[in-house]
């Protein structure tokens, strides 16, 4: 059976061996030999500029990592390299962790969170620690849990489910693995359906849902709760998503609150229409 091969281009070895026969031929050896000399000084140089080069821009992304490092809060950074090896280890709850996972993690950074080129540089130097890293998930979380209030913990599991629902398809897995992270790290029920709800329906779906029930599930309500139940329920969640109350972790992450401020505002303005 004859299978089609695509032709190579060919190589210059057969080139030099000509030239080489061409040079002894006119000059002896020590034409050749001086020929070979060139060829050799010539290969060291540009193995130099090669290894030069590789040396440079890792030093290059080293000293921009550095400074951004150096212009943050340790409070931003200790959460941003949680954040990061939590995913990491979401990504893992099958055995193995993509290529295509892992950009999932970049992607995000850049586009949601608007990543520059210095950011993503440290980023990818987590993702290289976290996909190396033997720390268990439970360790992760409750190292999180003790250096951070419940506020950030919040942004936390909105990040992930962000980050989740980023990619096509959202396995079982990892929302079971969400809803172990939230029991972890104590998030109420209600706060945590007005986070999930946003991506999945109350009972763990991907159902269409009214404007109204899906309003309720944001102020972390069931359809029919009453007016004072609904006021009671906004102004706590304000509270907790108040943008200075995350503000210490940068203004990335003081963005995700302010966009969740917009979010329990127009569910409680819809809702009080209703009672109007």
């Amino acid at each position: 059976m004859l299978i089609y091969r695509q032709h190579q281009p060919p190589g210059c070895g057969g080139f030099l061996f000509v030239l080489a026969l061409i040079l002894l031929a006119l000059g002896g050896a020590p034409a050749l030999l001086n020929f070979l000399g060139v060829l050799f000084f010539a290969g060291l140089f540009l193995l130099f500029l090669v290894i030069a080069g590789f040396w440079g821009l890792s030093y290059f992304v080293r000293r921009q990592v550095s400074r951004y490092e150096q212009s943050q809060t340790e409070s931003h950074n200790l959460f941003v390299f949680l954040l990061v090896h939590i995913l990491v280890k979401i990504a893992q709850v099958d055995g193995t962790v993509t290529r295509e996972e892992l950009a999932a993690i970049e992607n995000f950074f850049r586009v949601h969170l608007r990543y520059g080129q210095s950011q993503l540089y440290w980023l990818r130097e987590l993702i290289k620690e976290a996909s190396a890293s033997q720390a268990s998930l439970d360790s992760l979380l409750a190292e999180f849990r003790g250096r951070f209030a419940y506020e950030p913990r919040l942004i936390l599991l909105e990040l992930i489910y962000q980050v989740l629902f980023s990619n096509a398809q959202v396995s079982p897995q990892e929302l079971a693995m969400v809803q172990t992270i939230a029991d972890f790290l104590e998030i109420a029920p209600y706060d945590h359906l007005s986070i999930r709800s946003k991506y999945v329906g109350a009972r763990g779906g991907f159902q269409q849902r009214s404007d109204e029930a899906r309003y309720y599930e944001i102020l972390g309500l069931a359809p029919g709760a009453t007016f004072e139940q609904i006021r009671s329920a906004y102004r706590k969640l304000s509270m907790k998503y108040h943008p200075d109350k995350v503000g210490h972790l940068g203004d990335e992450f003081k963005s995700v609150a302010e966009e969740k401020m917009k979010e329990l505002n127009e569910a409680y303005q819809y809702l009080k229409k209703k009672f109007a």
